[in-house]
């Protein structure tokens, strides 16, 4: 860790100026992200019947050239929910909706959020066995489907619980022409003509506990788990993320790319666009080459990021005009410190709301103070305890109780579990006790363990460390992919890594391999023309031995990465530097050996042999 990383008082008392011109949205956003009152009605519904009534004729959402107002769009809102109604749907029930990004999305999300209805969000990426999984999961009354999304469903449809209340919208302006519906599918925009166009009492029947949305995650095994998110925890969202962190205005626009079955499009950047009474510029999906014209073709002073994307943006190629645009804030988290202060200047960022959060977690950082390379500062009751990685577990004393890291110090990140920051879990019991620690520093408390591993900067700063599943050990160490890929992409010639742990026949633990991007091509013999002598001592001098990948594997494409831009780790531990699996050059360094050498078929069989002692 760098030593400008660490957060001091003098660093702190620098920000005094920022802090308290920016004061009354942060002790709101406070209050909010501590609200514990369960008779109070909160929530999405509640929020943007406020700004609709509030700012009737500002910009809500734009999409290409669609522009809809918040009396426009609330309208809508109401209709839907009007109909959900008249078909039975309500408070408690479930609707699936499978849909990608377009205003019909957000729309309806408010229209079951006005009911009390709660929105399961299907990963528009699942198919087959794991769609009818994650749909059938939670038991919906009814499903709403993106036309681009139909021909997915009616493949699994016979295998659904759900044999009716089938809806659908096209591809289209539904406000304008409903058009048709596909056989089997009621056509909810044409629905919902003569509906009610009024806000429904319901919407103010929504409380702190009352179930909002289904998101799914994935976690590191098995099929997809459904996590409840609230309305109480999207009115602390709303705080912490819109008043406090991102701070828009009614003048802003933030553009967002992140898909909405995600909670950094949907919660953090929709949540703060609305506390903000500003505008949502949406789009169906991310391109690193139209970004920009984007951006300033809307006129957008925010936007929402998620791992790589800043990075795609980054390997752009350079334009004299790059920081010519209108932006001043981004938010998101996943931006590396390899490229987060050149990126800034680059492209004349003023404000990174870096945060942390989970889908399923109960705490939260963000980066209220706009410090460099640090996901912030966190409101709620945290710690960071020492965890043994070759037990898997976190170190107790001779009391049985966690220890907490120094400062500068690494270890697991845990929430407290309290009625201010309530661990809601899934919709699997078993699963939700798995990830609750108890009696961790007295005797009947909880904690909600988040599997990350976090560094201790100081004044309840953080840094994210990596996912305990994304560590490996190696020569009785503990390698952090997260860190070793930092230092590839600190290499000149070095575009994109992304590290791994893989086995070795004959060896304990898992050797570190690494699939690299480089700044030039690949030739079909595999002659990349990079300094291989340079590479090896550069590993040699920034990463201790054990850490220094034992593989690395040359890619002409890019690394694949989830719909979230995180990269796709699972296909590359499978392949590992077999040669018969995929045709990419791998080179290894082989013991005794000073530098990096290709991988031959032969060396291949040695290595399978034992011959090397690795």
């Amino acid at each position: 860790m760098s030593q400008t990383d660490v957060i001091t008082l003098p660093k702190v008392l620098g920000k005094v100026p920022e802090v308290v011109m920016n004061l009354p949205g942060l002790i709101k956003g406070s209050r909010m992200s501590k609200i514990t009152d369960t008779t109070r009605p909160l929530g999405l519904g509640v929020a943007f019947e406020k700004v609709a009534a509030n700012n009737p004729d500002g910009l809500a959402v734009i999409y290409r050239d669609r522009r809809y107002t918040y009396r426009q769009f609330n309208a809508w809102a109401n209709r839907i929910a009007d109909h959900l109604a008249s078909i039975g749907l309500k408070k408690g029930d479930t609707v699936a909706l499978d849909m990608e990004n377009r205003p019909e999305f957000p729309a309806t999300l408010i229209g079951c959020a006005k009911l009390g209805v709660c929105a399961a969000l299907i990963n528009t990426s699942q198919k087959g066995k794991v769609l009818t999984h994650s749909f059938n999961l939670v038991k919906p009354k009814a499903a709403i489907i993106g036309q681009e999304l139909v021909e997915v469903i009616q493949e699994v449809r016979d295998h659904l619980d759900l044999k009716e209340n089938f809806f659908y919208f096209a591809d289209q302006d539904t406000l304008a022409d409903p058009g048709t519906a596909p056989e089997g599918f009621t056509n909810l925009a044409a629905a919902i003509q003569g509906c009610s166009s009024e806000n429904p009492e319901s919407t103010h029947q929504t409380f702190l506990r009352d179930p909002l949305f289904y998101i799914y995650t994935s976690g590191t095994t098995g099929m997809p788990k459904a996590v409840v998110f609230n309305h109480g925890r999207w009115e602390k969202a709303h705080g912490g993320f819109g008043f406090s962190s991102v701070r828009l205005t009614k003048t802003d626009r933030l553009y967002c790319t992140l898909p909405f079955y995600h909670a950094t499009g949907l919660v953090v950047c929709w949540a703060s666009v609305i506390a903000g009474q500003g505008c949502l510029v949406l789009a169906r999906r991310f391109s690193a080459s139209r970004f920009w014209d984007d951006i300033r073709k809307h006129h957008c002073t925010a936007f929402g990021y998620v791992g790589e994307l800043c990075r795609y943006l980054h390997e752009q190629p350079r334009k004299p005009g790059d920081g010519d645009n209108p932006v001043h804030t981004i938010v998101g988290n996943g931006l590396r410190p390899g490229i987060w202060k050149a990126f800034k200047n680059r492209f004349g960022i003023r404000r990174v709301a870096e945060f942390y959060t989970a889908s399923e977690s109960n705490v939260a950082f963000t980066n209220v103070f706009n410090f460099d390379n640090t996901v912030g500062f966190s409101p709620v009751s945290y710690a960071i305890v020492k965890y043994d990685k070759e037990a898997d577990e976190p170190v107790r004393d001779d009391k049985g109780f966690m220890i907490k890291v120094g400062k500068g110090e690494s270890g697991l990140m845990l929430g407290e579990i309290t009625d201010k920051t309530p661990f809601d879990g899934y919709t699997d019991k078993d699963k939700t006790e798995k990830a609750i620690f108890r009696d961790v520093f007295k005797r009947g408390d909880a904690w909600f363990n988040t599997g990350d591993m976090m560094r201790d900067i100081g004044f309840r700063h953080a840094q994210f460390v990596d996912r305990l599943g994304d560590t490996f050990r190696w020569k009785g160490e503990n390698v952090s992919t997260t860190e070793v890929e930092q230092i590839l992409d600190g290499f000149e010639q070095i575009v994109e890594s992304v590290v791994y742990g893989v086995e070795i026949p004959g060896t304990n633990g898992r050797a570190g391999m690494a699939e690299l991007r480089l700044d030039r091509p690949v030739s079909p013999g595999g002659k990349e023309e990079v300094d291989w002598p340079a590479l090896s001592s550069y590993l040699k001098r920034e990463l201790p031995p054990y850490a220094i990948p034992v593989f690395l594997r040359v890619t002409d494409h890019g690394v694949e990465t989830t719909g979230t831009f995180k990269h796709q780790k699972n296909t590359l531990k499978e392949e590992k530097y077999d040669l018969n699996r995929h045709n990419d050059p791998v080179y290894v360094l082989l013991p005794g050996e000073s530098g990096y050498q290709r991988l031959t078929p032969e060396i291949q069989a040695g290595i399978e042999a034992g011959r090397y002692r690795f």
